[in-house]
């Protein structure tokens, strides 16, 4: 091969190698290009759904809506809002005031060990009843077990009184009652099956659609003021002629048949 030739073939290569790296330099320029509008696009996207976040998590809930719901009073009730729940024979002449959140274990504790000692008493005359309904462990907790709960009691005290208190001793029962910390009572269906339970209750169309409906909703938000306003803090506490009850400890509700015999005997005397 002459000088001439080899010279030639060795500007051929180099031009060669210009043109590839012109074209691989494009490629990398194409490539930069196509990551950055991607990533203009990530970006866009991320602050489009960070967005959408924010007017998401300001909106109101479903409990705040229910705030301004409109407001059904159950049947049975009186006062201001509907949330004055007084039930019983009208010759008795003293009232016991019940404080409870359908959360509370120990309410369900006292359910289970006096509650049948309670309403023998209440069917004999002895005393009315009143009940005032707390939600402060969907606060404490997190849910809304508590207010649904009390949205569905509702619903049964518009059936009638005894649906009402038997539905409330179905809650409470070993069976039904969630620990506090499993939000069984946020589910309709759960408070529906419980309910289930109660002859007056069971298929009871009317009753079903009122849960299934929140038709007590706002209800149940109104009844839970009244119990923050009423200056007591734990539940259950039990009262009468404004006075708290207590067990042997002075201090608790009575928690014994033996303790609330005791206390309620003396605060029907007083």
């Amino acid at each position: 091969m002459s000088k001439r030739n080899s010279q030639a073939a060795k500007t051929a290569a180099r031009e060669r190698l210009r043109i590839e790296r012109e074209k691989q330099a494009k490629r990398a320029k194409a490539r930069r290009q196509l990551i950055v509008a991607a990533s203009a696009v990530g970006v866009l996207a991320a602050a489009g759904g960070i967005g959408y976040a924010v007017v998401q998590a300001n909106k109101p809930g479903y409990w705040e809506e229910a705030k301004t719901a409109k407001l059904v009073k159950p049947a049975n009730t009186s006062g201001k809002n509907g949330t004055t729940v007084v039930l019983g024979k009208d010759s008795a002449k003293k009232t016991l005031v019940m404080y409870e959140d359908a959360r509370c274990p120990v309410c369900a504790q006292f359910e289970q060990t006096v509650g049948a000692t309670v309403k023998k008493d209440y069917d004999d005359g002895k005393f009315k009843l009143q009940y005032v309904g707390a939600t402060f462990l969907d606060r404490s907790l997190t849910g809304e077990g508590s207010k649904n709960a009390l949205s569905a009691l509702g619903a049964a005290l518009n059936v009638s009184p005894e649906a009402f208190l038997e539905y409330k001793t179905a809650m409470y029962s070993a069976k039904y009652h969630p620990e506090e910390s499993e939000d069984k009572f946020k589910d309709d269906s759960y408070l529906i099956k419980v309910a289930n339970t109660v002859p007056e209750l069971k298929d009871n169309t009317e009753f079903q659609d009122a849960v299934k409906n929140g038709t007590y909703d706002r209800w149940a938000l109104e009844m839970s003021k009244t119990f923050d306003k009423s200056g007591v803090s734990g539940t259950p506490t039990l009262k009468m002629d404004g006075k708290t009850l207590t067990g042997s400890d002075g201090k608790n509700a009575p928690m014994t048949v033996a303790d609330f015999n005791t206390a309620i005997e003396a605060a029907l005397k007083a």
